[in-house]
């Protein structure tokens, strides 16, 4: 067994709404290793957005307790749970979250304006290095009006890495892309597993789920089973069977042509 990143035990979570109490979570226990992959899948209101929430430090159980990366920060302030967060998670949005003025460089940026630890490099070549790891050199200078959904997302993953966090947390990273793009982001997240990244993933589709190492099943606030994945899809390989962008244009320019000329 390998060094524990996340250690959660009987966590709940009730929220109270005017006069009622809905518990969103119902005694979770959870462990995850350094270095691994995990799909979160569930239905609507399954607990899959609380139980992320908790585990990037954004809300604090009602009950339980919750330890990253060797601390436990179930009882803290929002102060310290805001440092402990800049620190410690990267978040990956379904859809970007990115500031519409600024070019990639500059979103990248922003979490090391807020970090209030040691920077072990210069800023410029921490961005870079980011920059590079997600395959968006050239494009650094772009808007995010400027890009495809996939080079948007790409700037995402790069953000969420710069100041080298613990774990990744990305929710529907690929709701909003299609399925090559889907199938290229994926290749960065394994490509980032592979590099000892500790990545939780939450999806409704099985088939992005499989792509991972461990699926975690929730339903009604409760982890209701597991699957470890022994041969997970590889991103890669899927992609070497898909054709590019630029061959479907072909192939539809190819059809418009032959559909006038007959």
């Amino acid at each position: 067994m390998g060094e524990k990143v996340i250690e959660i035990k009987n966590i709940s979570k009730v929220y109270k709404i005017d006069n009622f109490k809905v518990n969103a979570l119902n005694g979770i226990n959870l462990n995850v290793i350094k270095g691994e992959f995990v799909a979160i899948m569930g239905p609507s209101g399954s607990g899959k957005s609380t139980l992320m929430n908790i585990i990037g430090c954004l809300d604090t159980p009602t009950m339980g307790s919750y330890t990253l990366d060797g601390q436990d920060i179930s009882k803290l302030n929002d102060n310290k749970l805001a440092e402990i967060r800049n620190k410690k998670v990267g978040f990956v949005f379904q859809t970007f979250n990115l500031l519409s003025k600024f070019n990639a460089i500059d979103n990248i940026e922003l979490p090391l304006i807020y970090y209030k630890g040691r920077v072990s490099r210069p800023r410029k070549e921490l961005i870079m290095e980011a920059i590079n790891s997600v395959g968006l050199k050239g494009r650094e200078k772009h808007r995010p009006s400027q890009m495809s959904g996939g080079e948007r997302q790409r700037v995402a993953i790069a953000r969420a890495l710069i100041n080298s966090p613990s774990i990744i947390l990305a929710d529907e990273p690929t709701g909003n892309l299609d399925s090559r793009t889907g199938e290229e982001i994926l290749s960065i997240f394994q490509d980032l597993n592979m590099q000892g990244r500790t990545i939780l993933l939450v999806t409704h589709e099985m088939d992005i789920a499989k792509h991972t190492e461990r699926i975690l099943y929730l339903k009604d606030g409760l982890i209701t089973g597991e699957e470890k994945i022994t041969d997970p899809l590889r991103a890669k390989d899927i992609l070497k069977d898909m054709p590019s962008l630029e061959d479907r244009i072909n192939k539809i320019e190819e059809k418009n042509h032959n559909e006038k000329n007959n």
